[in-house]
């Protein structure tokens, strides 16, 4: 037989405890399920901007290369500065709009979804 919270064993009396929002039948309390509330990645998102920002502008620089409107001399840099500000855009521009979508509070979208640095 199991003794209870309140039954005496080898000569010490238990007392039953109390505290704040356990449930007696099985032992959880509120507190386990509440999510923290999740803070702004700062640090990400200004480089996500950055990322954006520069992106942006490797490809317009880039598509100013291969329309000819800067000079020809510097064509061979064409390929290598468009690729670069591809790749750096499209990381840059999915996060911008995450943070984006989450500081408007649309459903589905939060700043978890984010990658953070952890500080």
């Amino acid at each position: 037989m199991m003794p209870t919270k309140n039954a005496k064993m080898s000569g010490l009396k238990y007392k039953k405890m109390e505290t704040p929002g356990i449930s007696s039948q099985d032992g959880y309390t509120e507190l386990q399920f509440r999510k923290p509330p999740v803070k702004v990645p700062v640090k990400a998102i200004a480089l996500a901007m950055f990322l954006f920002l520069l992106g942006s502008i490797l490809i317009i620089v880039g598509a100013m290369l291969l329309s000819g409107y800067i000079d020809a001399k510097y064509s061979d840099r064409t390929w290598p500065v468009l690729i670069i500000g591809a790749l750096l855009f499209i990381p840059g521009s999915y996060h911008v709009r995450l943070a984006y979508y989450a500081y408007k509070g649309y459903r589905g979208y939060s700043y978890e979804d984010i990658p953070d640095f952890d500080d």
